[in-house]
């Protein structure tokens, strides 16, 4: 290597300076650069000298609108920086919808991008990790999860000036497809409870309790954490409702309490069956007691398949050939149909499941309002009969 020939650009050092320097395969330039704090940056390698005065003026350029991202501190790993992004999901997220995301980091997203540079994540390389993740039989819902962890790590670097940007965007991602609704009649419903009523399972919840659960559940539309942490004290027997003001989310068999999703608390009317059922399974237990189970600890979801639901299900389905095999949450959903057959209007029906909007209503249960297509060219037609009929046309003037 020959000695550097220094070439100023500019009226001083805090400007730059390009270097000529000798290697086997030619001449190079280097660019020295002052940074903000004032100390010195550089960077070699350029094969031609316009190209590093190009580089130099983007630096300078950079320097002056405040853009300026020092390239040095692109060599932070994604691992040293997952915490304090981590930490903000934390301050800002329900436990239900922390823990999935951390657990993602420490299963798959650490083990993948961990050592990785965040200046140095590809495009491509990014492609084929989703690409693995979803031929491996990893669900859309798992693998959207992970990469908005992977993304979100980057965007804070940018946002830290770490880095100008990143080229984690853009990736082909699998599409997440809505699970299938199924619904229960009033008699599958009925049927459903007897067998938790009949159920000789030990677990918490078996037996009349099970039995409740289950009309609770398919007749106010009630999520299972938003069940489970009811207490007597929010049911109004005189006006036949109750007020969802907690929840108790289990997750690995931990009860953890906290507000009802999206923080939003709702007014829930009861059916006069039911509420006749909570008065007397009530009747005993404290004010602050749970409704559901012993009134002190929160009832724990049974196994799937081998717990007191899902026994009861399978018991269902040999009296009832035709009996789907349904989950806690497709209660909720057959409240919606049978508030829907009953009559309820949309808006009614929003409040009841919490939902956002009355839009968000629709498009969840779109399917159950297409049966009443035709129920709305005949009330129409009826209608429009029962005017005529009721007022007569004028007769026209004699000429």
């Amino acid at each position: 290597m020959t000695k550097a020939t220094i070439a100023p650009i500019g009226y001083s050092d805090y400007v730059g300076s390009i270097e000529s320097y000798q290697v086997a395969a030619g001449k190079r330039y280097k660019v020295r650069y002052r940074k903000p704090d004032h100390s010195q940056g550089a960077k070699r390698g350029f094969t031609t000298k316009r190209d590093a005065e190009l580089f130099l003026a983007k630096v300078e350029v950079s320097k002056a609108t405040g853009d300026f991202v020092d390239a040095t501190k692109s060599r932070v790993t994604i691992a040293e920086l997952a915490p304090r992004w981590l930490a903000t999901k934390k301050a800002h997220l329900k436990i239900s919808s922390y823990l999935p995301i951390e657990q993602g980091w420490r299963l798959r997203v650490e083990p993948q991008w961990g050592k990785v540079a965040i200046g140095r994540v590809d495009h491509s390389a990014v492609q084929t990790w989703i690409n693995g993740m979803t031929t491996s039989g990893s669900s859309a819902s798992v693998v959207l999860r992970d990469y908005g962890t992977l993304i979100g790590i980057l965007d804070l670097a940018v946002k830290d000036r770490l880095i100008p940007h990143h080229r984690a965007r853009g990736v082909t991602l699998p599409e997440k497809g809505s699970k299938p609704r199924r619904y229960l009649s009033h008699q599958q419903v009925e049927l459903l409870a007897d067998q938790a009523r009949a159920s000789k399972s030990r677990e918490d919840g078996a037996g009349e309790v099970g039995a409740l659960v289950v009309q609770f559940l398919a007749y106010t539309g009630s999520r299972w954490a938003e069940m489970t942490g009811l207490r007597v004290r929010a049911i109004n027997f005189a006006t036949g409702r109750f007020s969802i003001e907690e929840n108790a989310v289990q997750i690995a068999r931990k009860i953890h309490i906290g507000t009802p999703k999206n923080s939003e608390t709702r007014s829930v009317p009861i059916p006069r069956f039911l509420l006749d059922e909570l008065r007397v399974t009530t009747t005993k237990k404290p004010h602050d007691a749970l409704v559901f189970g012993d009134g002190v600890n929160h009832l724990k979801s049974p196994n799937v398949y081998h717990g007191w639901f899902g026994k009861a299900v399978k018991d269902a389905q040999l009296i009832d050939p035709t009996f789907p095999t349904v989950t806690f949450h497709d209660l909720r959903h057959t409240a919606a149909s049978l508030a829907i057959s009953a009559g309820a209007n949309v808006k009614a029906l929003q409040r009841m499941l919490g939902h956002k909007s009355a839009a968000m209503t629709l498009d969840t249960y779109a399917d159950l309002f297409e049966d009443d297509l035709d129920a709305v060219a005949v009330a129409l037609d009826q209608a429009r009969a029962d005017s005529l009929v009721s007022k007569p046309r004028p007769e026209a003037d004699e000429q």
